[in-house]
């Protein structure tokens, strides 16, 4: 019994599903498009309905994981409502926290990159150069250069790192500036 074309261009499709979501699993950091239609020799089109159909697969589903596009490519990461059961079972502790200093200077160095120690004083009006050092250490963000001014003092900006951190796809998906205001004043 001869098989359809239509069946085998199924099977054919499940069986990328299926190894689409093993190199997405396997990666140790969230993996591109692009890099998937290179490693399974396919049109990046049509890894990139593979992907959004397992991402479907996942929501529909409700399961435990999720397939999260972060820092410019794709992970699968556990849903942020069962972290805390994961925690337990793992007996960590929730990761090692910023400093206030070091999360205000992270915010201001995330929205208004790329920006130096002198703009990020005037900003804050303190001294950031332990922030800067741990945040530098954390791998949270990384020099730009720098600024073509008196002194050409060295410029920062958040990293891939940080993207991965905070599971943000891109800049984009910071909260804007008026969020935070309405959070203040109410």
């Amino acid at each position: 019994m001869a098989e359809t074309a239509e069946a085998k261009e199924h099977r054919e499709l499940n069986d990328l599903s299926r190894a689409v979501e093993a190199l997405i699993f396997v990666a140790d950091e969230p993996i591109s498009i692009k890099l998937l239609a290179e490693v399974l020799e396919e049109d990046r089109e049509l890894i990139e309905s593979v992907v959004e159909e397992l991402v479907n697969s996942y929501e529909e589903r409700n399961s435990g994981l999720q397939l999260r596009q972060i820092a410019g490519g794709w992970q699968i990461s556990t849903r942020t409502e069962c972290h805390e059961d994961v925690r337990k079972f793992l007996k960590t502790r929730p990761s090692a926290k910023l400093s206030l200093a070091s999360l205000e200077t992270l915010a201001v160095i995330a929205y208004k990159q790329p920006v130096t120690v002198p703009e990020i004083l005037e900003i804050r009006g303190v001294q950031s150069a332990s922030a800067i050092k741990t945040l530098l250490e954390k791998r949270l963000i990384v020099t730009k250069g720098h600024k073509e001014t008196v002194g050409r003092p060295m410029q920062y900006g958040t990293s891939k790192e940080f993207l991965i951190h905070f599971g943000l796809k891109d800049l984009a998906d910071l909260p804007s500036i008026e969020d935070f205001e309405d959070l203040v004043s109410s």
